[in-house]
């Protein structure tokens, strides 16, 4: 009986060392810390971008889009302490929290921030080319004010084109 006490105690002991050995590694790190996890998104300042509320430029501003390709129709916009994110492709607005949001430089990281249930309603959505940018155009429920967001096209330097 002692034997077989000294041999649970053991590997009580191997398996609190590597919980411990887990723990110190980040595996079990929370998930806004593993940015570069495929749920996780890196938001990035977009140069040349503008933005006005009906028509005209609010005091504090900025625009952020994630750094893959294929979420290109995410847009993160800064409108005096509000946060927005515009799904340009589903037309849809949302609320964003600023504790959704983990400052990286000048860049954020964040899960996904697209919940239903922070829908702001919205209307009269339209997209166009005005040459070296795109604009979108929406109008916000709550605020009843229209909202645009130019977005420079991005440079082709194989063709040497926007």
């Amino acid at each position: 009986m002692n034997n077989s006490g000294q041999c649970g105690r053991n590997r009580l002991t191997r398996l609190l060392l590597v919980w411990c050995a887990l723990i110190a590694s980040g595996f079990f790190a929370p998930t806004h810390a593993r940015a570069d996890s495929a749920n996780g998104f890196h938001w990035e300042p977009v140069d040349g971008a503008q933005v006005k509320l009906d028509d005209k430029v609010p005091l504090t501003w900025n625009v952020l889009q994630v750094d893959k390709k294929k979420q290109s129709n995410l847009v993160l916009v800064l409108l005096g302490r509000r946060y927005l994110l515009l799904d340009t492709k589903a037309k849809r607005v949302y609320l964003v929290f600023p504790t959704d949001l983990h400052t990286a430089g000048n860049d954020f990281d964040s899960d996904d921030l697209a919940m239903a249930s922070r829908i702001i309603p919205s209307t009269a959505w339209s997209d166009r080319n005005i040459g070296p940018a795109e604009e979108y155009r929406v109008t916000l429920g709550d605020y009843g004010r229209t909202l645009s967001v130019q977005l420079p096209h991005p440079l082709d330097i194989r063709l040497g084109i926007y």
